[in-house]
């Protein structure tokens, strides 16, 4: 075959190889005995000076694969993930709830237990190997994932990894899976496989005959909003709707923004408290928004004009989402967005509606800006510590370029971030253990930025402190972890609230599975690894020492603040 590969060594020298060519540059793993030949080419390889991927030792699959998350949002392209055949696929399976609903392109790879009891150098050598095998390893993640193949014997490694990668980062984008048995990693490479070059996708393109549609709704409406929460994950779209919103002065809500979608000082940036709007406006544009509004607290009017725009639009993977859609659009928000743009400049606009939004819109956010404002007097006084008052401290605190990881922490509103890129908040599938890992993922995709995790305590625990100190310290990934500790599970009180909210659970000191007391001393945690480390309980004290972690990170060491909050809603 002309050009095909004729390199020597193992199937598992070729896979490192072949995971390089197509653009992985980091493998977060945590390997088992499955993975003996991947270690011997690893070895192998670096002998031999040949280019591979760059393997980071994660000792737990949570928070492997929320780093891939962190990293993807960051860098743009995949990592890998390589763990250790049934046990760690199903240590991923939180996590990987999380990339599958937030489209985040990440190989996953599993080991498979060796198929053969005798007869082969990479034959079952230990218990685990007959306990550790399933029918269907791969019915754990089917549900998250794309697609899922198992490595065979004689095939070719480079149209295996690349179809892998493909179809992951094919529209809408989204994790796959691969199971490598032994005995096929160990096997000398003799397929003769062409090496391919990654991938050159193109965006799906939008309709432009319906967009035009949408322009005519949106030129005779006296109140159009946009909403989104995820539209910002494409940086460039944040410009194309900056300019959008501004030119007609159509307002954005974001009811649960994982990204800044609009800078917080743009005119029309309405934030969560914009979602009200959804019950006023007679066009709706929902913009890469999973869920754009609650319908148990609010609803469109009755002849509001529904739009849909995005990669995915009707969310399919969702077994049951049901919203208004007068025009659905597939394809690329950014690009439906500057058709739109380009449109409404020939569609007929009302320019005094235009006019009248804009005016309105100010005094909206005046408002806004005031509430803020109240909420935050007398805080620095005010025990325990507000959510809101850290968030603002956060924000004065902040240095240029950086990105701050949200999971059940301060309020993104609060931050008042500017710059696409500078928010990474948790995705809506709720597995619990996002932030930590996501923070490393970040720093590693941009080592010159300030990361900065905000988590809850429960969200803490679940992101596998232990291994994150470890990872950030021995990787040299520097972050700020905020811990904000209310010492409960405040989505399940809140929870409890809202559908009883007279019962007798609501009356009850303490409520049931609540509680998280006594409340570990997370410092402790952290200082195991080197972190330089401080409780706060005192408001007064936030402001110092945010600006003495903040200054131990840029130092480049890890730091972490277990800030002891208020027990209320955020």
């Amino acid at each position: 075959m002309d050009g095909a590969n004729t390199e020597t060594g193992s199937v598992a020298e070729a896979f490192l190889r072949a995971l390089k060519r197509r653009g992985v540059d980091y493998v977060l793993a945590n390997a088992g005995t499955d993975f003996a030949p991947v270690i011997e080419a690893l070895v192998a390889l670096a002998g031999r000076g040949e280019a591979m991927p760059k393997f980071l030792t994660i000792p737990h699959e949570n928070l492997a694969v929320a780093m891939a998350h962190g990293y993807y949002q960051m860098a743009g392209k995949p990592a890998g993930v390589m763990v250790h055949v049934t046990v760690g696929t199903g240590n991923t399976v939180c996590a990987l709830m999380n990339a599958a609903r937030d489209n985040v392109p990440l190989l996953l790879m599993a080991g498979r237990t060796p198929h053969t009891q005798t007869g082969h150098i990479a034959s079952r050598s230990a218990p685990i190997h007959w306990g550790q095998e399933n029918f269907d390893q791969a019915g754990m993640v089917r549900e998250y994932t794309k697609w899922d193949y198992e490595l065979r014997v004689g095939q070719p490694v480079d149209e295996i990894v690349g179809r892998a990668l493909d179809i992951a980062l094919a529209q809408p984008r989204g994790p796959v899976y691969l199971t490598l048995p032994r005995e096929v990693l160990a096997d000398r490479d003799r397929v003769a496989s062409q090496p391919l070059p990654p991938t050159d996708f193109a965006a799906p393109q939008p309709s432009a005959s319906h967009i035009g549609e949408i322009a005519k709704l949106v030129a005779r409406a006296e109140l159009p909003v946009i909403v989104t929460a995820n539209l910002g994950r494409e940086h460039a779209a944040v410009g194309a709707l900056a300019a959008l919103a501004e030119r007609y002065a159509i307002p954005v809500a974001q009811p649960h923004a994982s990204c800044v979608n609009l800078p917080a000082s743009h005119p029309m940036n309405l934030g969560h408290a914009g979602t009200e709007l959804v019950a006023k406006a007679d066009v709706i544009i929902v913009a890469e928004c999973e869920v754009p509004w609650y319908p148990r607290y609010v609803t469109p009017r009755a002849d509001a004009k529904v739009v849909h725009l995005g990669a995915d639009p009707l969310y399919a993977r969702y077994p049951i989402r049901s919203f208004p859609a007068e025009i659905v659009v597939p394809g690329n928000a950014r690009t439906a967005l500057e058709l739109l743009d380009a449109a409404l400049a020939d569609a007929g606009v009302n320019q005094n509606a235009v006019k009248r939004r804009r005016g309105a819109i100010a005094e909206r956010k005046a408002a806004q800006a005031r509430a803020a404002a109240a909420a935050l007097e007398g805080a620095s006084g005010s025990k325990p510590i507000r959510y809101a008052y850290l968030g603002d401290c956060l924000r004065a605190a902040l240095p240029k370029k950086s990105t701050v990881v949200i999971e059940l922490g301060v309020p993104p509103d609060s931050l008042e971030l500017e710059e696409p890129g500078s928010l990474l908040g948790v995705s809506i599938g709720g597995g619990l253990g996002f932030g930590l890992g996501a923070s490393l993922g970040a720093k590693l995709a941009a080592p010159d930025r300030m990361i900065v995790s905000t988590v809850g305590d429960g969200s803490y625990m679940f992101g596998n402190p232990t291994p994150f100190h470890l990872v950030s310290r021995a990787a040299n990934l520097p972050t700020l972890t905020i811990v904000c500790n209310n010492g409960r599970w405040q989505a399940v009180d809140s929870a409890t609230r809202v559908v009883y909210p007279h019962g007798l659970a609501a009356a009850a000191q303490p409520m049931p599975l609540v509680e998280l007391q006594p409340s570990p001393e997370f410092t402790k945690v952290a200082e195991a690894s080197d972190a330089w480390a401080r409780r706060v309980d005192d408001p007064a004290d936030v402001p110092r020492r945010l600006e003495e972690a903040l200054e131990v990170v840029a130092g480049g060491r890890q730091a972490l603040l277990d800030v002891r909050m208020e027990h209320g809603v955020r």
